[in-house]
């Protein structure tokens, strides 16, 4: 357990007699990808029966949002109320070319109620690192959790018979089922084998569904539409979530424990289709109100008063405060939290303040941050460049399109390709190269914390929810002021946030990414093992120490530098990642000279042997013939030959 917690341990005994007979079980329930407009209850066209009833029983939040529009930064920051910089996520994870991890000096809920003396169990989803090969992580354990059940990422090879699931760490093996049912499976067995059915537990459910790729029964399927059209499938994963729910809901009415649970219920943030998202701004990956809104659900019928809708802007960076609040536990020691606590909204007692305003960062995307106080929002824009592979990203979209059979020009094309359903050996290959390209790298994290912001954009949430119109100009005063708000919380956040070790080997991978895409976009369809050309990228490697590789990639140089590649007749590369892939190969040519230089000494200046000058006169004046035999005789020590001891020159 984290130093940071040490003195709660005095403490809790405190607050567990105080609040000894009204200390309630926690639930929370997160969907993977869910819109703001998705459930029966906030006007969706799902059938969400078990999650309306909660709804009507407790809180219902209109204006409740992520913690981030993707997956992994928004997970660590419901985990531990902070933004998810100061928790060491800085983007979207996969462990296996991420070190980056929830760092294990967060403190997280589970391990906030874990001191409080409840047993805590985590089930689903988790997405803020797990060990990968040598990429050693904290594990779950480490994080608060007695039990775990659950997967690094999403379920494989879908919501349906997934093969990936882990138990304590341990690969489970191939599961017959869905997903959401199997997890709720395995939580309503942890509650059932507790060795202290009377201690009050926290299970942390986190569902796949409705992310891709989708699977649901098809007699759910088929009340939503034709069985394979892909908004039908994604309602009906829906629905078989709340169904799942239903059973657990029913095992906690059963036990007697049901009106003793505080239940939350939320996304990860919004949907990647966006007629869920109830005509916001934005999809999924946004940080317009589209890709932050969620539903925000608080069902706790001993503590919270049932039937009530409550519109204060509020998120999952709320949680971890809130549900010390409504335990009657203390918020861990030292620890800056970002969110507030919820408690006198829900119990309707004392005075809800906000010490600070609602904060996402995103730093890969051109929307670097969003600040919210009051009905206004204030977006920064990003002032730094990154490394991006528009060209070939946008090539591969439209390969990946044209593979399933989906319009290119259908708007938000990257979450509609992503996403499908379809499937091929070609389109897994084509998507893992794109998803290879859009992922975060560790090392951009210097050039994120040197940069800043090149504008900003106000809106008005009241008057304008689909932020159409930006008002910076219209309401200066209120502009500078957010701004002023927001470049604090930035610099505050930023110098919490960790700088991730980046080895040499992954600084380079970044560092060659443009000329990668150059050669792929313009190059590689005219050299590769099929067109048996002497030049083949597909077998060219990129170790320059190798005297032949080096003069393949300089004369590489020349020939692209020049406009002799790609040939005339075909199409010429963009010329922003020509200039940028250059730059990148140039530098690791010099810096690969210069290191050779230091190792073996610079090369002697010497005579041209008789061979080298008839070939460079041919090269540089188009003089062709025998010249060798037209120069003095090799006897000569003073003529051309190739004799070293006359190889020399004069000084002067």
């Amino acid at each position: 357990m984290k130093p940071i917690l040490t003195f709660l341990c005095f403490l809790l005994p405190v607050c567990s007699v105080f609040a000894k007979d009204k200390q309630p079980n926690v639930v929370i329930l997160l969907a993977d990808d869910l819109g703001s407009k998705d459930l029966g209850c906030y006007g969706g066209p799902v059938k969400t029966p078990v999650l309306d009833g909660l709804a009507a029983r407790g809180v219902r939040f209109t204006d409740f949002h992520a913690g981030a529009a993707i997956c992994s930064p928004s997970r660590a920051t419901l985990l531990t109320g902070r933004q998810h910089l100061r928790a060491g996520i800085y983007g979207v994870l996969q462990d296996h070319m991420h070190d980056m991890h929830l760092l294990e000096r967060e403190v997280t809920i589970a391990e906030v109620l874990k001191e409080a003396g409840y047993g805590t169990a985590h089930f689903g989803k988790w997405h803020v690192g797990m060990t990968s090969g040598k990429r050693k992580k904290p594990s779950l354990q480490d994080h608060g959790f007695d039990y775990w059940f659950g997967l690094s990422n999403g379920a494989n090879p879908s919501h349906r018979n997934p093969t990936n699931f882990m138990r304590n760490g341990k690969p489970v093996g191939p599961m017959k089922g869905y997903s959401c049912q199997i997890v709720v499976s395995d939580a309503i067995n942890w509650l059932e084998t507790k060795a202290n059915p009377d201690q009050p537990f926290f299970m942390n459910i986190w569902f796949n569904e409705p992310h891709s790729k989708l699977a649901a029964p098809d007699e759910i399927t088929s009340i939503y539409g034709d069985l394979k059209d892909e908004g039908a499938l994604y309602s009906a994963t829906v629905d078989n979530t709340d169904r799942a729910i239903g059973r657990l809901v029913a095992k906690l009415r059963e036990t007697g424990k049901l009106d003793n649970t505080l239940i939350i219920y939320s996304s990860d943030h919004g949907s990647y289709r966006a007629d869920r998202n109830g005509g916001l701004k934005g999809n999924k990956g946004s940080n317009f109100q589209g890709g932050l809104r969620s539903p925000g659900i608080f069902f706790w019928p001993d503590g919270v008063r049932g039937d009530r809708i409550e519109s204060t802007p509020s998120g999952a960076v709320d949680l971890l405060p809130t549900i010390c609040g409504l335990a009657g536990i203390d918020k861990p020691k030292g620890v800056h939290l970002d969110g507030a606590d919820l408690s006198p909204l829900l119990i309707e007692k004392g005075t809800f303040t906000r010490a600070q305003p609602l904060l996402w960062l995103a730093p890969s995307s051109g929307h670097l941050a969003t600040l919210r106080e009051g009905n206004y929002t204030l977006m920064g824009y990003r002032g730094y460049k990154l490394p991006s592979n528009q060209v070939r990203k946008n090539e591969l979209l439209r390969q990946m399109a044209k593979l399933a059979g989906i319009d290119p020009s259908t708007p938000n094309l990257g979450s509609r390709v992503s996403n499908t359903t379809f499937t091929s050996p070609e389109y897994r290959r084509l998507k893992s190269e794109f998803v290879r390209l859009r992922t975060f790298q560790e090392a951009w994290i210097p050039t994120i914390k040197a940069g800043g912001f090149s504008g900003f954009a106000l809106y008005d949430l009241k008057a304008d929810p689909l932020q159409k119109k930006d008002i910076s100009k219209q309401r200066p005063k209120v502009t500078e002021r957010l701004k002023k708000k927001l470049l604090e919380l930035y610099r505050d956040v930023l110098e919490d946030a960790p700088d991730w070790p980046v080895s040499e080997e992954d600084a380079v991978s970044v560092q060659r990414e443009p000329l990668k895409a150059l050669v792929e976009a313009s190059c590689i369809d005219c050299h590769d093992a099929d067109t048996k050309t002497v030049l083949n990228f597909g077998d060219l490697g990129f170790d320059l120490a190798d005297a032949d590789t080096y003069d393949t990639w300089e004369k590489v140089f020349d020939m692209i530098e020049s406009g002799e590649m790609p040939p005339e007749k075909k199409p010429r590369p963009d010329p922003n990642l020509k200039n940028v892939a250059l730059k990148s190969l140039k530098r690791h040519l010099r810096d690969t000279s210069v290191a050779r230089q230091k190792r073996d000494g610079r090369t002697s200046a010497r005579r041209l042997t008789r061979a080298e000058y008839e070939y460079t006169m041919h090269d540089l004046l188009g003089i062709g013939g025998d010249l060798a035999s037209k120069l003095p005789p090799e006897s000569a020590s003073s003529a051309f030959d190739t004799i070293a001891a006359d190889q020399g020159i004069s000084p002067v």
